[in-house]
């Protein structure tokens, strides 16, 4: 079977943005592939964390990660810092790569802005611990955003180089496994705004946590226009709130913006945010009940990571083995 590795931030409050981009995704992944999901807080810290808090958002987001369906009898959930194999091949990675790969990712110059001497290593070097974090598993597939595409580059890029400076398949080159259009969450208070944990506004965003009652009233204070709901696509041209609540019941309910409109054409955003409530309600939930579960008390939680762990070391260290003895380390 294909092995896939993907891995999401602990950066806290996780939204529902998060869910359809990402958290969702694994688990319709997890029945086709062999798959390894991680944590990655070796990659958070590349800025600021406090360290308490880093502690309580990698706990959360493994939470929703369970909470949300992935079933981790079937697949290897586990945080990437409890994996010392990853850090060690970046190392190995760092040699490997070119400082004008690394100048050409535009994540990087994006987050850096003009104070670019001034950010970590870390920040600059990170696109190789993410190589190393696909292919410490030999993983055959990722699954990728627009924004990740330039990173999968660069792990065949490196994956490439090493096996050609050294004269042996050691890698294989992952693919990148294309979930579809990604559907984009804007804001509750600003459509033209990405949903944000760092939005100020706590009802600008859905949170995995929130309970039925919080869902029901952020959506019922969600920013619309006066105008009923469009019977076209060309009719939500210049209403970016209108777009947005159909975008969420399209990716809510596996469907369209198209199919919504359908739906819903001539109605008051009134009626249409009721059922939207209730459509949200019915699938987030369940989701945000079982994540207060697991934090209410993390021993299970823990020890699910803990058993991650421990899978991902068994996969990860004979490939860490065979590198070091190709590169020509002495080993212990």
């Amino acid at each position: 079977m294909n092995r896939i590795f993907s891995g999401i931030q602990p950066t806290g409050n996780l939204h529902l943005g998060n869910y359809l981009g990402a958290v969702r995704n694994w688990v319709r992944l997890q029945n086709d592939f062999e798959c390894l999901f991680c944590v990655v807080d070796l990659h958070a810290i590349t800025v600021w964390q406090d360290p308490a808090v880093l502690k309580t958002h990698t706990r959360e987001v493994a939470a929703a990660v369970l909470a949300a369906g992935v079933d981790p009898k079937k697949n290897i959930l586990f945080v990437q810092s409890q994996n010392p194999d990853h850090a060690q091949l970046a190392w190995i990675f760092n040699c490997v790569a070119r400082m004008g790969w690394l100048n050409r990712m535009t994540q990087f110059k994006e987050k850096a802005g003009k104070n670019r001497e001034n950010v970590s290593v870390g920040l600059f070097a990170y696109p190789n611990l993410m190589s190393a974090d696909i292919l410490v598993y030999k993983a055959t597939h990722v699954p990728v955003g627009e924004d990740q595409k330039q990173h999968l580059e660069l792990a065949r890029d490196t994956a490439q180089k090493f096996n050609s400076d050294y004269g042996r398949e050691v890698f294989p080159l992952p693919e990148p496994v294309i979930m579809g259009a990604a559907t984009r969450i804007m804001s509750l208070r600003d459509g033209t705004k990405k949903m944000s944990k760092s939005d100020e506004s706590d009802y600008s965003r859905i949170n995995m946590t929130d309970d039925a009652d919080a869902i029901a009233l952020k959506l019922r204070k969600a920013k619309t226009d006066p105008l009923p709901l469009p019977d076209s696509l060309d009719g939500l041209a210049g209403r970016p709130e209108a777009a947005n609540l159909l975008d969420v019941w399209a990716a809510l309910s596996d469907g369209t913006r198209q199919a919504a409109l359908d739906r819903f054409a001539g109605r008051t955003f009134s009626e249409f945010k009721k059922e939207l409530t209730e459509l949200a309600v019915s699938v987030l939930g369940p989701i945000g009940s079982e994540m207060q579960r697991y934090l209410a008390d993390p021993t299970e939680l823990d020890g699910i990571l803990k058993a991650g762990a421990t899978a991902a070391r068994a996969l990860s260290a004979p490939v860490l083995a065979e590198v070091e003895e190709v590169v020509g380390f002495l080993r212990a």
